[in-house]
């Protein structure tokens, strides 16, 4: 009997373990994928502690993943994948097909979508079984510790900015300079927009333009983040990518007319805006989820177009408790992950 080795906790905030398992075979429409890298994400944090239903224990999270196919399921190959393949997998991990938003062909919102380390075992492991639809190619300038952090964090922001209303030449406020900020000023930037950096400190204005921003605002200079905005001639768009509800409020007052909040980083606090902020200038604001695989795909392939990387720690899957707290701990830079081999 062959086996394989997961990173998993078996309690709501347990600690992580590495256990064995036997290797599975992929079912019909699904694929065995080798685990060469896997980012570690915040939401995974969700997952751990059993912050959303569903999740059940033991439980291993992971949903930044890249590996390459080493079996197929039924069925697989009619989809054009074959063994040796490199593939991403992100929080897009799969859809139900037969809801209403998939219906409409709108899969990232899936009312069932299968987010791996929810819906199935996820990517701190050495191998795991994922869906066809879950997968995007890896291009081959891209290396699979790079391609893991695109499948969530850089399509996120990837496709943030290209679904919003921003067009070449307006100008784009990226709110914070984390794993997810990082990745959205050079996106910007490629894009063609006139891109302003938002972020804590003096110290962080030479990163932001090491990052290729044209602008950079401390938020805490004293002048209000709005008031600094409308002095660059107000923001077309903001994407807010910091996790803070008092951040991306500070930032609506700087949007232009018919300007728009593009919301992608998490906080359980409520947004502190009036109604007033938004109807007199027909101001919009919109969470955006993810990205589906071809999403992913487009990501990958952007950025090795581009030469964008994410800045990552790279360790064995053998230290992941430590590089899990660490990245609990803010000190990541900017993107752990976990790595095989």
């Amino acid at each position: 009997m062959s086996t394989y080795r997961v990173a998993q906790v078996t309690a709501p905030n347990g600690t992580f373990e590495l256990a064995e398992r036997e290797v599975p075979r992929p079912g019909p429409g699904h694929v065995r994928i080798a685990v060469e890298a896997c980012g570690i994400c915040h939401s995974d944090a969700m997952f751990v502690s059993a912050a959303v239903p569903g999740v059940t224990f033991p439980e291993v999270p992971g949903h930044e993943i890249a590996g390459h196919i080493e079996e197929l399921g039924d069925g697989a190959q009619d989809h054009g994948w074959q063994v040796g393949d490199r593939v991403a997998v992100g929080w897009f991990g799969g859809s139900c097909g037969h809801c209403p938003p998939c219906r409409k062909g709108d899969f990232i919102v899936c009312v069932n979508l299968k987010t791996p380390g929810w819906a199935y075992d996820g990517g701190f492991a050495e191998k795991l079984v994922a869906p066809v639809d879950a997968l995007a190619r890896i291009p081959e300038a891209l290396a699979a510790s790079d391609a893991g952090p695109m499948a969530c964090a850089g399509v996120t922001v990837f496709n943030g900015l290209r679904r919003s209303s921003a067009r070449a030449g307006d100008r784009v406020a990226v709110l914070g300079l984390g794993g997810l900020g990082h990745l959205g000023v050079r996106y910007a930037v490629a894009m063609g927009f006139e891109t302003v950096a938002i972020a804590r400190g003096a110290e962080k204005a030479d990163f932001a333009k090491q990052l290729g921003a044209h602008h950079y605002v401390d938020s805490t200079a004293g002048t209000p983040v709005a008031e600094a905005l409308q002095s660059l001639g107000g923001m077309n768009v903001v994407l807010a990518t910091a996790g803070s509800s008092e951040a991306i409020t500070a930032t609506v007052d700087g949007l232009a007319p018919r300007g728009e909040l593009v919301v992608i980083g998490a906080d359980a606090e409520p947004l502190g805006i009036s109604p007033i902020q938004l109807l007199m200038a027909g101001r919009v604001v919109r969470g955006h989820p993810s990205g589906t695989a071809q999403d992913v795909q487009d990501t990958m392939d952007f950025s090795a177009l581009h030469g964008i990387r994410p800045m990552t720690e790279t360790v064995p899957l053998d230290d992941v408790a430590e590089a899990y707290q660490k990245m609990l701990a803010g000190k990541a830079r900017f993107r752990m992950v976990l790595t095989n081999g």
